[in-house]
């Protein structure tokens, strides 16, 4: 180094080294300004529940090789942070983490959080334990799951939340504003993601925020002030990125320090706000100032913010303030602006050219038939808790609310998360459901009185979708009967047909009087046997013993809320038999028709590879050509486009369409009985299914095997299957809402822009979580289904549904992993092979909603099967064989379904009735409904009765009277003219609740305990 550089040095060190040091007081204190544009700065962290990592390792902050995130750090400095100045403030959504957190704290910590909770600095949003995905939830885990955290937080806090915050699913449901949104007590609602092309026109517009009514037959009363945000829900552009990690420019204001660039960081906040109020109607904007898993070290925000706020105003050009998503909705309606209307939903969406993000309707398949099953088994579950009365000590249903709460998450149901997570929501449903078994166990026990000195167990079989049910395949030849219990969680008496397999055909079936049951035997398949072999190994450790004979069919009648009871046995113990099916084998060409089919439903196949049938209905008349085929889409690989995207997980690309006709002389196997009529075919080596027809029934059910999904040519693929008709639907069908309202739908077109097609198949896919159906002016075609799935119409008449999905590549939003499920047993590891149903039906135009709604009801709470013997093997002495939970004289209305009743564990009971129907849907039962309360708890006097919000967290009355009233342009100040019709408010005196079309009604019941015995002898049978 020269003299005279040394020298330059020297100077420097001196001089930085001599100045005074300075404490600068920064001015966060403004509120909002009349007249001048005001920047809500709302703090936030979007912590996923699960999604890289799992939703422990999120919270601890292990596993950071994957992702460095850890949200107990960004709740443990949250608290300092908020407390260091009293105008800072901040959001936290995700109540799975909060929870967690809360429960490690100390009092002391507690009670500060309570006053900065009641001072506005930390605010609870949206409240669920998750931000639940929109797209493959069912609506009524949806509930549950705010439900969840919305009591916790009024339990905690005495707050009932009033935003919804969901950022960042991948499109919106209809259900999520009125029922999520307007019905548990939100004033708004604010997301992310909306399709390119219509967030480009709502930025034209300055139509961004709407008020969006979701339901027609709800109209204005359940409607919501909702806020696409310009881009996403991250900071503005211009660089306010303050993780410690981020390496946006921080607000340099110390002059004796390099790098001073106050007025370059105002220009960029203040640029970035005017840019914003171009798009914007009134004059206030939101900046949301966080982003994934940010504030782990709080004060680098605070710190950048605070300066910025002080700086921006001092600037005067816009005024800049802490704020919440309430205190902008607050001045959103303060300024008296008419919004525009929105109505049906946000889907698809697609985030740019060629990019929908429809493939995750489908993603993971079996997690999202699993996350359904635990859904209707906890609705049951809660049901028999409360007739035995919840426990104080033991097992309770709670873990499975917990893990079926966090399985709603927009990564998990959704399917978009890695592997290993996938894996964890599965466990959680897993060990939630052992707790909630022992729970049904014990209630059914119970409720069947039978003597507890007998060591009586109810066994229940979770793994009867692989065929394997140890409770039904024991050896009876010795002189066992097995008792069979069906319990119907459904509000209506249901006749219903069990499959059971069983290992000897020299069986026969008997009620609790003794009167034999018909039965039939169904020959049990090799591709059950070896789907049923390969699973139990994986799941157990270790493959079956014996593999069953035969399929057992019978029928059941089962009370609402109740159960009646079956004995199996050997035919010479009883005298009766089971009838054996009459096998048939085509060959392609043999025979020409094939009929199948009981009393008013017949199918008419075509031996030529069975994918033509003739569908007639007796009763109604209906006769309609079906046409059943199988294909597939190969998965775009788009890594050396100019503008790379792949198909993925969350991404439907389809790169050409390939049939998947059966292969070679594959023949067709009819199965012929008295219950039960069944067309077995085998499509290729990897697909299979069987159509059947029920006696009584008349509808089609078609169950699938799909997987494993070669992937040797190095190519992923999308399979699905297509149901044709005749009928024609002109580019229309309609798919439902999250399980509740449907949705109408037009091929290639949106209601709200011009679409520009670049993806004719991607591009029409919708969620289906319950059906989808076309209809012309003479006919309905309908299909229900047993899971979400993605689907379609993308030809006149037909109905797609994409059943499964295996691919090769990432496509590039983040989770960074391919679509390739496997199951492993030992060393071996293959694709995933799922199975399922769907189901169809021909109906009359107009008269189709019927079967959709009370059907859909049965495929979402099917019976709860349980088994049980003596551990000598005698048949076990029942005290009550059969038991219904409601007056014996009564059951709901078929237009009103039961989706809670369930005892809180402050002893009140929690009771939530649905209409079914949408207005004019069906010609009787869209009409008014009216359910006897005091018939739902015979023998028990109900003392108060409490109308509650959708979330159970205040009371109805006082939602209404805060309920913020919008304006919407084109209508005048008090809304529609014609406002929907609401149930009137319970007379306490005659206790009868009021539902019109699609309305829910939830109630806290206080039920006068007559002893201090009250739990244990709840209810007799």
């Amino acid at each position: 180094m020269d003299l005279a550089k040394f020298l330059c040095w020297v100077v420097l060190v001196v001089g930085i080294s001599s100045v005074e040091s300075k404490y600068m007081v920064y001015n966060t204190s403004h509120s909002i300004v009349p007249g001048k544009l005001n920047v809500h700065v709302v703090p936030h962290s979007h912590d996923d529940v699960g999604w890289l990592k799992t939703v422990d390792q999120y919270y601890v902050g292990s596993n950071n090789s994957i992702q460095v995130a850890c949200v107990r750090n960004v709740l443990d400095s949250i608290v300092p942070a908020l407390l260091a100045d009293k105008n800072r403030k901040f959001i936290y959504v995700e109540q799975a983490f909060f929870q967690r957190w809360w429960n490690e704290q100390s009092e002391t910590i507690k009670g500060i959080v309570k006053e900065l909770i009641k001072s506005g600095q930390l605010e609870h949003i949206n409240g669920g334990m998750c931000m639940h995905d929109e797209a493959a939830p069912h609506y009524i885990d949806m509930i549950d799951q705010t439900t969840l955290g919305h009591r916790f937080i009024v339990r905690e806090f005495n707050v009932t939340p009033r935003i919804g915050w969901q950022i960042d699913p991948f499109g919106h449901s209809a259900v999520q504003a009125y029922l999520l949104g307007a019905e548990v007590g939100f004033d708004s609602v604010f997301f992310g993601r909306i399709d390119y092309q219509d967030r480009v026109k709502r930025k034209i517009e300055k139509s961004l925020e709407v008020i969006w009514r979701g339901s027609k037959s709800l109209g204005s009363s359940s409607q919501i002030f909702a806020g696409a945000f310009p881009k996403n829900y991250e900071p503005p552009p211009g660089g306010f990125y303050y993780e410690i990690t981020d390496d946006s420019p921080v607000v340099q204001d110390n002059p004796d320090l390099f790098d001073y660039n106050v007025q370059e960081r105002v220009n960029a906040f203040v640029a970035a706000a005017l840019d914003q109020a171009n798009i914007t109607r009134t004059n206030h904007i939101m900046f949301t100032m966080g982003t994934d898993f940010r504030y782990q070290y709080a004060h680098t925000w605070f710190r950048q913010m605070d300066k910025l706020l002080h700086y921006v105003n001092l600037d005067g050009r816009v005024n800049a303030l802490y704020s919440t998503p309430s205190i902008y909705t607050d001045a959103k309606h303060a300024a008296n602006e008419a919004w525009p209307l929105k109505t049906e939903d946000y889907f698809p969406y697609a985030d740019r050219i060629n990019a929908y993000w429809t493939g995750y309707f489908t993603s993971r398949p079996s997690l999202k038939r699993y996350v359904r099953v635990m859904s209707g088994y906890y609705l049951a579950a809660r049901q028999l808790e409360f007739f035995k009365g919840r426990s104080e000590k033991g097992p309770n249903t709670d873990s499975l609310a917990d893990a079926l709460a966090i399985a709603q998450h927009h990564d998990a149901v959704s399917g978009t998360s890695q592997q290993h997570v996938a894996n964890d929501y599965a466990k959680r449903l897993a060990i939630g459901y052992v707790e909630a078994e022992s729970v049904v166990a014990t209630s059914l026990a119970h409720l069947t009185k039978v003597d507890p000195a007998l060591n009586p167990t109810f066994q229940q079989c979770l793994l009867l979708n692989i065929s394997y049910c140890p409770a039904s395949e024991i050896n009876l030849s010795s002189g066992k009967s097995l008792t069979v219990l069906a319990y119907n969680p459904l509000g209506w008496k249901r006749v219903d047909i069990v499959r059971l397999p069983v290992v000897s055909g020299d069986i026969a079936v008997h009620d609790s009087e003794g009167h034999e049951v018909e039965s039939q035997l169904v020959p049990f398949t090799d591709e059950y046997a070896a789907l049923r072999n390969y699973h139990v190994e994986a799941y157990l450790g270790h493959s079956p013993i014996q593999v069953p004979k035969y399929w057992l069919v019978f029928p059941v009648t089962v009370p609402p809320l109740g159960f009646t009871t079956y004995t199996i046995s050997t035919a010479k113990k009883t005298g009766g038999h089971s009838s054996k099916s009459y096998v048939s084998r085509y060959q392609k060409g043999q025979q020409s028709i094939i009929d199948v089919g009981h009393e008013h439903l017949k199918l008419s196949f075509s031996s030529d590879q069975g994918t033509a049938i003739n569908y007639i209905n007796r009763r109604t008349s209906m006769t309609e050509p079906v046409k059943q085929t199988f294909s597939y889409y190969s998965a775009y690989n788009g890594t050396n486009d100019k503008e790379p995207q792949n198909s993925g997980a969350y991404v439907f690309r389809p790169n050409g369409s390939f049939p998947l006709n059966p292969e070679g002389q594959v023949p067709l196997t009819v199965v012929r009985g008295p219950l039960v009529d069944e067309v077995h075919q085998q499509i290729n080596p990897w697909i299979s299914q069987v159509t059947r027809v029920y006696k009584g029934k008349e509808h089609v059910e078609v169950e699938f095997i799909v997987g494993n999904i070669p992937i040797e040519d190095g190519v992923g693929k999308d399979v699905v299957t297509q149901i044709s008709s005749s009928l024609k639907s002109n580019r229309t069908f309609y798919t439902d809402s999250s399980g509740r309202d449907y949705i109408k739908r037009i091929r290639d077109y949106r209601s709200d822009w011009k679409l520009e097609v670049n993806q004719p198949v991607a591009g029409n896919y919708y969620p289906i979580n319950h059906g989808i159906y076309l209809q012309d002016s003479k006919k309905e075609f309908s299909v229900l289904v047993d899971r979400a799935f993605g689907g379609s119409s993308i030809v006149d008449g037909q109905v797609e549904l994409m059943l499964h999905r295996r691919g090769l590549l990432d496509d590039s939003r983040g989770v960074a992993e391919a679509l390739n499920e496997t199951v492993c047993v030992q060393d071996k590891c293959t694709g995933l092979t799922i199975q399922g149903k769907y189901y169809y039906r021909v109906d009359p135009y107009g008269e189709g909603a019927k079967w959709r709604r009370t059907f859909g009801q049965e495929i979402y709470s099917p019976l709860l099967l349980a088994f049980a013997q003596q551990d000598d093997g005698k048949p076990i002495n029942i005290g009550a064989a059969s038991f219904s939970g409601i007056d014996s004289s009564y059951s709901l209305p078929d237009n009103v379904a039961l989706l809670t009743l369930q005892e809180l564990d402050d002893g009140n009971v929690l009771l939530r009735l649905a209409h079914l129907y949408e207005v004019g849907e069906d010609k009787e039962l869209s009409g008014v409904a009216s359910v006897e309360l005091k018939k739902l708890f015979p023998g028990k006097k109900i003392g108060k009765v409490t109308e509650m919000s959708l979330s159970a967290n205040q009371e109805r009355s006082v939602m209404e009277k805060k309920r913020l009233v919008w304006k919407v342009e084109g209508e005048g100040s008090v809304g529609e003219e014609k406002k929907a019709k609401r149930g009137r408010g319970i007379d306490p005196r005659k206790l009868e609740m009021e539902l019109y079309p699609m309305e829910i009604r939830t109630v806290l019941i206080h039920l006068e305990r007559p002893s201090s015995h009250f739990h244990k002898y709840r209810f007799d049978a």
